[in-house]
């Protein structure tokens, strides 16, 4: 699946737009906690076989309240903390704010506590919104200096007294980076109190390393003190919810108040092992925009930032379906919040992967300002083991394969998908020391193809290598659960009583459809051998394998037929979309006379696409019968062309005959006709006879397709016309036709003695048939 991806832009107006900005950033600050690890196990429990855990999160917001941040920072930092509360997965979690600068006189506090220790349920929440107003900047007389022990000893109490210990620990600080306390009483003597104060900040961080309390600063201002937040950030505890550099804590720096919202968004997502995807470019209303959420997603929050309240989100699901903001939707569930406000979130668990679409619609007067949108998403990674062959001797290679999955078994091939991953493997046995394996996804060596989400490695098993082998290997990323796979061998003694040689390729097939191989199979031994067939590591039911089981007869040599059949479509629901999917897992070979000897452990790989509907399976059908559907059309307009063409008037040379039989002077040139009748009358009859066209005149004429003409009366009746056969029209007057011609224009040019009217044009001089063709045609 591809990744749609966009720029946040900024906003308008002083501290209005800093607290915009930090609201399409935040609302799924709390919306996201890591899932516990999934227990390792060997290829007999399935990858899918336990549900996505959110434990609780233990927060606390530290927002400086001192007189060197700008109006608009401390704007920003107040819509910071409030947003923390909107959407957090786990109802347990807890959330205390306080504000913090410096006691520079009587009665002055460097602490000013906001909200107390929340819990982040419904009620919570809201009240969590309604308290962080109380957060201001302070004033002249109130200590304005920046008090940074304190705030941290704080928050420390805050997040370990009468708290779980087995919950996360994290205090984000907002601020500007800068330390003030040099009139501050409590740091002693004036010259001294700079240097107490950042004695007194070791000795506050060095506690919240042991409390194990992380420690995320994030720098606001023109001009933060980076150095003294790195120090801050790396002062206090330093292991992460996974182990990979990007978990630990560091400094942020916003640069600009509007930028809070996206850097706040990426050091949450860091702090919590979430993945952070920014959506499209910023558009007004109404607009639609397209963001993707990672087949490895087992929740997710798509944050919204509307700008303005008054704007309406609707959100369609890959497979088209417009989703609720609450309760359940075929497999997933929604659950929506600030839907009231500026910024909203909808927490999806288990969403489905694909490209989701997110309209934003506005009424007249609110379409001013742009719309945002984001994904904060966290995960399970799920792995297949094997080793090939699975019962090696002493000495031999051995090749190393985990394959990454989604907990259900469906393999993952898009590297963007699991970047930062991390890979460590061992194999272990009896009579010899453990030995760290390297598994990449390179291309290189016995790695097929690179990136492709196979990492592979190879190891010599030790001379001294006896009975049990186990390997295993273990995924780590950020954002996703770290998955242990580990598949038990035995040292085989010497030569198998059963050799075998399995060949399943690469499938691609439908729902309930089938792909098939070979085993070939040599019972060495003088007695009958029962083999046993299976899939692994892939969730039950959606893969399985014929024969489940054969049997060798001594000496017995055969190559057997392999099907591996994939489920019918309803197993799947709403995962198999256009795109399909992919699922991964093993074929297992055990020989179950002796102890389960496994034999051989292929890894199996099948792309699955929707059942082709009718036009898919017969689209040439359906284009050779539009082809000829076409060419039927094209030949009955033709004909009707045709059959036109040969009664069009136009060219018909019209001559007036006198009582005697003799020609009259002068010719008429028929024009095109009017429904391929061209009518006309005789203008002075008794005087000087001619003949000009009138609409719905006396007489009309059409060309006869067998030859000469036809000459309808006004009273409906028709008569054969041509140049020998006369047909008379009054007692002294008869038409006849004359020679023909199809060019009006040079046969006016050629009959310079015609005594009546130009041919083709009227007794006034127009041209008639262009007229008539233009009024009539």
């Amino acid at each position: 699946m591809g990744r749609v991806n966009g720029v946040r832009e900024t906003r308008k107006g002083g501290a209005r737009r800093a607290a915009l900005a930090v609201l399409g950033a935040a609302a799924v600050l709390m919306s996201l906690s890591a899932p516990t690890g999934r227990p390792s196990g060997g290829d007999a429990v399935p990858v899918a076989e336990t549900e996505p855990a959110f434990p609780a999160v233990n927060y606390a917001v530290a927002v400086d309240e001192s007189a060197s941040l700008a109006d608009a920072d401390m704007a920003a930092e107040k819509a910071a903390a409030a947003r923390i509360a909107l959407g957090d997965v786990s109802s347990s979690s807890h959330v205390t704010v306080f504000g913090f600068a410096a006691a520079e006189g009587g009665g002055q506090s460097a602490v000013d506590p906001v909200c107390p220790r929340t819990t982040l349920d419904a009620a919570g929440r809201e009240t969590i919104g309604a308290c962080v107003g109380k957060l201001r900047k302070r004033e002249a007389g109130e200590g304005t200096g920046t008090d940074f022990p304190s705030a941290i000893r704080q928050g420390v109490h805050e997040l370990t007294n009468g708290t779980d210990p087995s919950e996360p620990r994290v205090l984000f600080l907002l601020t500007d980076g800068i330390m003030e306390v040099e009139d501050s009483p409590k740091y002693g003597d004036p010259a001294h109190r700079k240097a107490e104060g950042e004695r007194q900040l070791t000795l506050a961080l060095k506690d919240a390393a042991e409390q194990g309390v992380q420690i995320w600063p994030l720098g606001f201002g023109p001009k933060p003190d980076e150095k003294q937040l790195a120090r801050i950030a790396a002062g206090g505890y330093q292991k992460g919810c996974v182990e990979l550099p990007s978990a630990k804590p560091k400094a942020e720096l916003v640069g600009g108040s509007e930028k809070v919202g996206t850097t706040l968004e990426r050091i949450f997502a860091a702090a919590h092992c979430m993945r952070h995807e920014e959506g499209p470019a910023p558009k007004r209303p109404p607009t639609t925009f397209e963001i993707g959420i990672s087949p490895l997603a087992t929740v997710g929050s798509i944050v919204v930032d509307k700008g303005d309240p008054e704007v309406r989100i609707t959100y369609t699901d890959p497979a088209g379906d417009k989703v609720p903001t609450s309760g359940t939707h075929k497999n997933s569930r929604f659950e929506l919040a600030g839907g009231t406000g500026t910024v909203e979130a909808l927490k999806i668990t288990d969403p489905l992967p694909g490209v989701w679409r997110v309209r934003a619609e506005a009424p007249e007067g609110h379409r001013s300002l742009p719309v945002a949108v984001s994904v904060l998403w966290q995960g399970e990674l799920g792995g297949a083991i094997s080793m090939d062959p699975p019962s090696p001797r002493a000495g031999d290679e051995v090749t190393v394969t985990m394959r990454v999955q989604t907990r259900e078994g469906y393999q993952i091939k898009d590297p963007s998908d699991y970047e930062g991953l991390r890979v460590t493997s061992e194999l272990t046995g009896d009579g010899f020391t453990p030995l760290a394996l390297t598994l990449a996804d390179d291309g290189k060596g016995k790695d097929a193809k690179a990136s492709d989400g196979s990492f592979t490695g190879t190891a010599e098993i030790p001379a001294d290598a006896s009975g049990a082998l186990k390997v295993s290997a273990t995924l780590t990323a950020a954002g996703l659960s770290a998955d242990t796979r580990s598949e038990d061998g035995k040292v085989a003694p010497g030569e198998l009583p059963v050799t075998t040689a399995l060949d399943i390729p690469a499938g691609d097939t439908h729902p309930g459809g089938k792909v098939t191989g070979t085993l070939a199979v040599h019972n060495t031994s003088d007695t009958p051998r029962t083999l046993k067939l299976s899939v692994t590591d892939v969730k039950a039911g959606l893969l399985s394998v014929t024969p489940a089981q054969l049997t060798l007869k001594a000496g017995e040599s055969a190559t057997r037929k392999v099907t591996v059949e994939v489920a019918p479509a309803a197993v799947f629901g709403d995962r198999l979309t256009d795109d399909g999917l992919s699922l991964a897992g093993n074929v297992t070979v055990v020989d179950t006379t002796d102890g389960n000897l496994t034999l051989v452990q292929s890894p199996l790989s099948v792309d699955v696409t929707p059942e082709p509907g009718i036009w898919d399976r017969f689209w040439w059908a359906f284009l050779a019968a539009a082809v000829l559907i076409a060419l039927a059309v094209a030949a009955v307009l033709a004909l009707i062309r045709l059959r036109q063409a040969r009664r069009d008037p136009h060219g018909l040379v019209l001559r007036l005959l006198d009582e005697h039989g003799e020609p009259l002077p002068g010719e008429h040139v028929a024009g095109h006709g009017h429904k391929q009748w061209y009518e006309f009358g005789v203008a002075e009859a008794h005087i000087s006879p001619r003949i000009e066209r009138r609409a719905h005149g006396p007489y009309a004429v059409r060309r006869n397709p067998n030859g000469g003409a036809v000459l309808r009366r006004r009273d409906g009746g028709r008569i054969p016309l041509s140049a020998a056969i006369p047909v008379q029209l009054t007692d002294g007057l008869s038409l006849a036709l004359g020679e023909e011609t199809r060019n009006t224009r040079k046969r006016k040019a050629s009959s310079p003695t015609s005594t009546g009217p130009t041919p083709g044009t009227d007794p006034g001089g127009q041209d008639s048939t262009n007229a008539y063709d233009q009024t009539y045609l």
